[in-house]
């Protein structure tokens, strides 16, 4: 065993696979990624295990599938049972650094007091890590840092929003306005800089985990990212296909955004997203040219918890079952492996992929728990063997299980997906089956097919019975720690 390398795990928050240069889109700009992928192994067919984004960090950080850790909303808390990334790593010599957030809930059984602040959020930090920087939803460190730039920061909102003193040319949208503050000032820059800070002084090895909270909403960007791509030029949404299914008419209905029903509207949110993307692709910049001096020593993952819709499926947000939701960019370079370079592998990777990964890169063992495989192979030949040929991912929803009349445990759906099907198979509502190679788009989909039989004994065969959990149906609020009931016309 060799002295342990540095480890670089960041995260871009709702992170859509086809907003990247290096996975063929033409449009966008992602000059700092697309180079970081030339250098490394862009894994082109990688999906996330769950969504919103607590249960998907969740999977990524224990390398275990929701129907294992059973963390199915933003506030269930994580059961102390399961060992994790940072816990792992720490047992192996390193001080893991936490730049960002994690969205994990603790374990109410392993707090003493009723009243203690980390049973009232779901934005807590992952046992294990050292908190460098903290950067919940409410982001209280970056107004701060602001303050000291000489921004007022007394209306905390108007930096969450376009700029409103601002004429909106024809043709553009209402996300078009820029951001209140500059390029140099978004969230994504201050985690930047304090990261950058800390690398000034930080002993070798060591291991930093960077989780930025962009492109994920509010959709605003500063200039000159807001302005730098035409809605009549990036690519229109997908339309909305047979909604007749009980969940996708849910869906529809579930509404988690201020959505526009203006198709101009919706263009204008496409190309600010790529706005926001290319933002955060500036920053990444600055960082691989940070850690430049160390790169042949250290290994960096970059990837993302989940996706976003952003008006495909006349959706928006990451709920549901669609890849555009799931399926997300991973980017690993590791130099001290001398594999090939630029290399694109097609085969289907998973977040579940990431904790076994960078344990193994590091020479340290990986836990029985973890249900992923190390990408390794991949990274030394270009391929592996006896690899998957579909993948997973699921999504639970019974948070909303009193607005669509189901029991809290039929509330969940699971996705096999292989190159050309996909098969959704809920607890609650007939499965539906799409033929991806006659309806690429998903636009049609079938409660029977001729092959809809075997598909559902493959996912049967592949699926465990879901972990018994006491703490599936905890959830974190302002108010405290509370416990889902279900419907009243389904209580026993």
């Amino acid at each position: 065993m060799g002295p342990l390398p540095n480890i670089l795990l960041v995260t871009i928050d709702q992170w859509r696979a086809d907003s990247l240069g290096a996975f063929g889109n033409s449009l966008i700009q992602t000059p700092n990624l697309d180079k970081f992928a030339a250098e490394g192994t862009l894994f082109r067919a990688h999906h996330t295990q769950a969504s919103p984004c607590a249960p998907s960090r969740a999977c990524l950080l224990t390398g275990t599938y929701q129907h294992t850790n059973r963390v199915v909303f933003n506030g269930t808390p994580l059961d102390a049972d399961l060992t994790n990334l940072a816990l792992e790593a720490r047992a192996g010599g390193y001080d893991p650094q936490l730049f960002g957030h994690t969205d994990t809930t603790i374990d109410p059984r392993t707090v003493n007091d009723a009243d203690d602040p980390r049973l009232s959020t779901y934005e807590g930090p992952l046992p294990g890590f050292t908190v460098a920087l903290e950067l919940p939803e409410e982001r209280e460190s970056w107004y701060q840092w602001l303050k000291e730039k000489g921004h007022d920061i007394s209306d905390r909102e108007k930096f969450l929003k376009p700029r409103e003193d601002v004429s909106i040319p024809e043709g553009k949208g209402q996300t078009w306005p820029p951001s209140t503050f500059s390029a140099d000032e978004t969230e994504t820059a201050f985690v930047i800089e304090k990261v950058i800070e800390k690398l000034e002084n930080l002993p070798e090895p060591w291991f930093l985990h960077v989780s930025l909270y962009r492109p994920h909403p509010p959709f605003h960007v500063p200039a000159p990212f807001n302005d730098m791509y035409d809605p009549q030029e990036v690519p229109d949404p997908l339309l909305k296909g047979d909604i007749s299914h009980p969940f996708l008419n849910t869906l529809t209905q579930l509404r988690f955004l201020d959505i526009p029903d203006d198709p101009k509207e919706v263009q204008q949110v496409r190309a600010t997203y790529y706005g926001m993307v290319t933002e955060v692709d500036n920053q990444i910049g600055r960082l691989l040219e940070a850690v430049s001096p160390v790169e042949d020593h250290t290994v960096v993952a970059i990837t993302s918890d989940h996706g976003e819709m952003l008006g495909d499926h006349d959706l928006f947000s990451k709920m549901g079952f669609h890849d555009q939701a799931f399926h997300i960019p991973l980017i690993i370079r590791s130099p001290q492996i001398n594999g090939p370079k630029g290399q694109v592998i097609e085969e289907f990777t998973e977040n579940v992929d990431i904790m076994p990964t960078l344990l193994d890169l590091a020479d340290l063992p990986i836990p029985e728990q973890c249900q992923g495989r190390s990408l390794k192979p991949f990274l030394e030949e270009g391929k592996a063997s006896k690899w998957r040929d579909r993948t997973h991912w699921e999504f639970d929803y019974r948070i909303f299980a009193n607005m669509i009349d189901l029991p809290l445990d039929k509330c969940h759906l699971v996705v096999e997906r292989t190159e050309n099907t996909k098969l959704v198979k809920f607890g609650g509502y007939p499965a539906i089956y799409f033929d991806l190679k006659n309806d690429p788009n998903e636009q049609n989909p079938l409660t029977e097919h001729p092959l809809m039989t075997e598909a559902i004994q493959n996912l049967n065969s592949w699926l465990p019975p879901f972990r018994k959990s006491e703490l599936v149906n905890q959830l974190a609020t302002p108010d405290g720690m509370i416990t889902l009931s279900d419907p009243l016309s389904h209580n026993s």
